[in-house]
């Protein structure tokens, strides 16, 4: 008995309608269906329509400066339907304006609540959580201003918001030093700094010292007496920045330019420490340390006298030179002019000391070396 044959049908495919699309063919897109339309009489659809007729009722309270209204409308809406925190979001915003920073924090924690549970967007979740941070900040509460606004950077990132949680920790900082403020203890530090001083315990009189400027910043004798302690133990850069620390606290200080003088003395910058001295007879306007700063300036003197002993004029000339102050000197024409007529006639010198501005210039090349008094 012979096989039947198989039929045209299951021996080949069935041909295709269309051609096959080549390898590299962009993917066809999806058809899309036309989007149902919002049927009118849904009660859902009803709700939505009338919440937000009455955010917009708010939003137009709000812009008039109505807020008990525009708090009114934007609850409302929320009630009516509860699936939009910009509802919550605006009327915490009504309440923040009115003054209400309470009521807009309370309102604002019930909107992350309910973003979470809708899976709301993370951007409306960060301006719920930035304006808790506003709220303590006009509360002068700065710990949780500085723990939600980093809550909000840390749902989005805004710069107006970074600039808010940077004034907090600043306004943080300066609040906690004003509040640290006190005279007496800063007064009482200082004493016990100058015993551990005069006992030669340099390292704790530095800390007692510390103490008494965060007790009172303005007093320039704090920073004077950190100063003399730093040198003693030879943290001379320290020193020179807490003896010009005085003098900027309070530019009457002598004693703050006799300390920068004897800082600069020990770090052999004897140009320097010459002007400083200088800076503090003029200072030293009732001549009380008078002896005082003549004694540190004739020790200046000696120590430039014995550097300079072995140096020739052209030596002189190119380490003072190295001072970019002294070279800016050296280029003035009216000053070249001057030295260049002091050398003909150097009596002729002293007539021009008496220009403040002239006269601080030849110190300034007196000290460095350039001319020489003796």
């Amino acid at each position: 008995m012979s096989k039947a044959e198989p039929s045209p049908s299951s021996s080949k495919p069935a041909a295709s309608s269309s051609k096959p699309a080549p390898a590299n063919a962009a993917p066809q897109e999806d058809v899309k269906m036309a989007e149902p339309e919002e049927d009118e009489n849904d009660e859902e659809v009803i709700a939505k329509k009338a919440a937000l007729s009455e955010k917009a009722k708010g939003n137009e309270s709000y812009k008039k400066r109505e807020f008990d209204d525009a708090i009114a409308s934007f609850t409302k809406a929320w009630e009516t339907w509860p699936k939009d925190i910009t509802f919550l979001t605006n009327k915490a915003a009504a309440q923040f304006e009115k003054g209400d920073y309470d009521g807009a924090i309370a309102t604002c924690e019930t909107a992350v609540e309910e973003a979470r549970s809708i899976r709301a967007d993370y951007k409306l979740v960060a301006k719920a959580f930035g304006r808790i941070g506003s709220s303590y900040l006009k509360k002068e509460d700065y710990d949780n201003a500085i723990k939600y606004f980093q809550k909000s950077l840390t749902e989005h990132r805004t710069p107006d918001i970074l600039n808010k949680l940077r004034e907090a920790e600043k306004t943080k900082k300066a609040e906690e030093t004003r509040r640290y403020v006190d005279p007496e203890l800063a007064e009482k530090a200082r004493e016990e700094g100058n015993a551990k001083f005069k006992a030669g315990l340099f390292a704790d009189s530095v800390a007692l010292y510390t103490e008494a400027i965060k007790r009172a910043p303005t007093d320039p004798r704090g920073y004077n007496n950190r100063a003399a302690a730093y040198t003693k133990l030879a943290a001379l850069p320290e020193a020179l920045k807490d003896a010009e620390e005085a003098i900027k606290v309070d530019p009457t200080f002598v004693k703050g330019y006799i300390r920068k003088s004897l800082v600069l003395h020990s770090m052999r910058e004897y140009t320097k420490a010459m002007e400083a001295a200088q800076a503090a007879t003029d200072a030293d306007k009732d001549g009380k340390n008078r002896r005082e700063i003549e004694e540190q300036m004739r020790k200046i003197e000696m120590a430039m006298y014995t550097q300079r002993a072995g140096e020739t004029e052209e030596e002189t000339l190119q380490r003072a030179m190295r001072d970019p102050e002294v070279a800016s000197i050296m280029q003035d024409p009216v000053i070249n002019q001057i030295l260049q007529q002091a050398q003909q006639d150097p009596k002729a010198l002293q007539d021009h000391m008496k220009n403040p501005s002239v006269k601080a210039k030849i110190q300034k090349l007196i000290a460095a070396g350039i001319i020489r008094t003796r």
